[in-house]
């Protein structure tokens, strides 16, 4: 049995980050991750040649100013996302090359649609607080309806209506059907607004940590040392009037408080004794995740670049549905990185190994040319079969849940406190909200240890 001060579960960013400031403030902390590495939903394989390639969360960027303070605090540089060159669109068979944020040399009425609603969406987000997007004036409205009812009731153009679907809905790794839209407003203003959620340059897809992201937790977790414990997957919590207990197959911890970080797509994995609050337990029923595969494809050199494209390009519908440049910070190898979320992600996942690399090959072919069809190493993740991700990069809200439970994100449960990207009210659902999560959940229980009396904390060392 270990006895320690507080006890975290998941050993991703945001339970990294808790565990990191709470041992740093001096007090004893367990850190107890179900699977046999670190990272959660970022996972950073470097290979024997040296390169890294981040098969999951991967970019920052302005505004994120706590994954920056964490990487300034380790000494991890960053360098710019590529972004010299043409974009690609291609609707309908078409192929759009263009600059910025939309093929203007598409239909006149597809690219007034598309930047009508740009526009609109941005207004919107200015509305929803953020501490309480349930308390928008507008919220019961907004969550009744899904991102695909809106789209429809906004949306004229056809090629407008694909390319948005594809690019909003792709966030939450999930037909548009499935997402309150109230939740999209939330989750866009968060980041500041649909501009910085959908961009690349001066946006959510700026830059890149050199080594990866495992640089930075790598770095955190040899700060925090032995009280790493991998390969534990939680299996009960047991509150009482004096702390917790919490039990995986072979360990036992007791602490003063849990801060659970985990997404709360898989968080009623674990059995809580006394049962959790009633909307807490709805909540996590009611937040899935979705599907998203994250592939690879590595060549001799960004052969793309010479041709003047920027490895940026989508394509509803495509095996390559969404690709960029996910070159490291030197010149060689060229790394292309694809991703096919949502209703696409779970048919190419149901596909022979074999056929699925050769559908998205040849679709990465068909955009960039002959030399696209020949990649020198192909590597997939298929985030939806993640046993510890519970589905995609982020546990979204269907029509109606943040109206009716959405005050239970963040609200600690007794002696049991909340992290993940999906509790921070700035940047939910990045890597830097995670890290915000994190460090606000170490907060939360030295401040609740502190108000019952810091000699009970004294007591216990």
């Amino acid at each position: 049995m270990t006895d320690v001060d507080y006890c975290v579960v998941g050993a991703g960013f945001a339970g990294l980050s808790a565990a990191l400031r709470l041992k740093q403030s001096g007090r004893s902390v367990a850190l107890l991750e179900a699977r046999d590495r670190l990272g959660g939903r970022t996972f950073t394989e470097t290979r024997d040649d040296g390169v890294w390639i981040d098969r999951g969360g991967a970019w920052v960027g302005p505004g994120q100013d706590r994954i920056y303070a964490l990487m300034d605090e380790f000494g991890i540089p960053t360098y710019q996302q590529y972004t010299d060159g043409d974009a690609m669109m291609v609707v309908d068979g078409k192929q759009y090359r263009y600059r910025g944020t939309i093929p203007m040399t598409m239909s006149t009425w597809a690219v007034a649609n598309l930047g009508a609603v740009f526009l609109e969406l941005g207004e919107l987000c200015k509305t929803i607080p953020l501490d309480a997007p349930w308390e928008a004036k507008r919220a019961a409205e907004w969550d009744r309806i899904s991102l695909a009812k809106w789209l429809d009731d906004n949306v004229v153009s056809r090629p407008a209506r694909e390319l948005l679907e594809m690019a909003i809905a792709g966030c939450y790794t999930s037909a548009a059907s499935e997402v309150s839209f109230l939740f999209v407003l939330y989750q866009m203003a968060s980041g500041g607004g649909p501009g910085f959620v959908l961009g690349v340059e001066g946006a959510a897809q700026d830059a890149r940590p050199v080594g990866g992201m495992g640089a930075i937790y790598r770095a955190m977790a040899a700060e925090l040392g032995r009280s790493i414990h991998l390969s534990q997957p939680v299996r009960s919590i047991e509150q009482d009037d004096d702390g917790v207990t919490l039990r995986t197959a072979q360990l036992k911890v007791r602490a003063r408080r849990a801060v659970v970080a985990v997404p709360i797509a898989i968080a009623s994995q674990i059995h809580y004794e006394p049962m959790l609050p009633v909307d807490r337990s709805l909540l996590h029923q009611r937040m899935p995740s979705g599907s998203i595969l994250k592939i690879a494809a590595l060549y001799d050199e960004p052969f793309w670049r010479a041709d003047g494209l920027s490895g940026q390009s989508a394509a509803p519908g495509s095996p390559a549905m969404v690709t960029i440049d996910a070159g490291t910070d030197v010149p060689a190898p060229g790394v292309m990185c694809i991703i096919v979320e949502g209703p696409p992600a779970r048919a190419l996942a149901s596909m022979a190994d074999g056929d699925r690399r050769a559908a998205v090959v040849g679709a990465l072919a068909e955009r960039f040319g002959k030399r696209a069809a020949a990649p020198i190493d192909y590597v997939e993740q298929n985030w939806t079969t993640e046993e510890y991700s519970g589905g995609g990069m982020l546990s979204h809200a269907p029509t109606g849940v943040l109206t009716e439970f959405g005050s239970a994100l963040r609200e600690p449960c007794g002696r049991i406190h909340w992290a993940g990207t999906e509790t921070s009210s700035v940047m939910c659902g990045w890597i830097d909200g995670a890290v915000r999560s994190g460090e606000r959940a170490a907060r939360e229980v030295v401040a609740a240890d502190h108000f019952v009396g810091a000699g009970a904390v004294a007591d216990r060392r």
